[in-house]
């Protein structure tokens, strides 16, 4: 059996080798001598990889994930998906509700809270009434940890309202690219997360896959 090691390595310099408004790349160099390039959204002096863990557990989120699930009077709970163009893709895929954590949400007194609100209107139009729940189910999850440090928070949201008409992408801004909604049943969450393709046949995020989950399992009903 090989022999474990809990030993964290010990970082000794970090390298900017790109450095734009939404992504940058660092060489994070070790006393070992290992090497390793790092994407993020974070400037140096927040880098994940150069906080020890009782920082880096204050740390706020780079994004908010909403899993949205809309309950009305004449119909079973849908979960809310539509086809967002992801540029790295170089196609539309399944997408939830999500986007970045302003500069100017940090003064907030919960800017997980501020940002879910914001990026609600912008991709569904959902304005928040006195009859739907808004949650933060975890404050801050790692997305791909080989490569980057970005992070996100997840966001439970149940709507209630006597029909969807209120659904458009009108709020969409810049760069975001939006295609129809899909309003998915459990039955129709289920088949997706066991073809592991979408309703086309294509493959999907990782986080749709989380928000299908989470949808199927009931755990927007449970109280967090």
């Amino acid at each position: 059996m090989a022999e474990r090691n809990d030993k964290e390595p010990v970082l000794s310099g970090v390298d900017t080798l790109l450095d734009t408004p939404y992504v940058r790349v660092y060489d994070l160099a070790y006393e070992d001598g290992t090497h390793y390039y790092d994407a993020s959204r974070r400037p140096l002096d927040r880098l994940m990889a150069a906080k020890d863990a009782s920082r880096a557990e204050r740390e706020l989120p780079d994004a908010i994930s909403c899993f949205v699930v809309i309950e009305t009077p004449d119909d079973e709970p849908r979960l809310v998906l539509f086809r967002e163009y992801r540029y790295p893709t170089g196609r539309y895929v399944l997408s939830i509700p999500s986007g970045l954590i302003d500069a100017g949400d940090h003064t907030e007194e919960d800017p997980i809270v501020v940002a879910a609100r914001r990026e609600l209107v912008e991709e569904t139009g959902i304005e928040l009434g006195p009859d739907d729940e808004l949650c933060v189910v975890n404050e801050l999850l790692f997305t791909t940890p080989g490569f980057t440090d970005e992070s996100t928070a997840i966001v439970s949201v149940v709507i209630r309202r006597p029909d969807v008409s209120f659904l458009s992408h009108a709020g969409a801004e810049g760069t975001e690219r939006f295609g129809r909604f899909i309003l998915a049943s459990r039955d129709e969450a289920r088949a997706m997360l066991a073809r592991g393709l979408d309703d086309r046949g294509e493959p999907y995020p990782l986080i749709a896959w989380a928000a299908m989950t989470f949808f199927v399992c009931d755990l927007w009903r449970s109280e967090h």
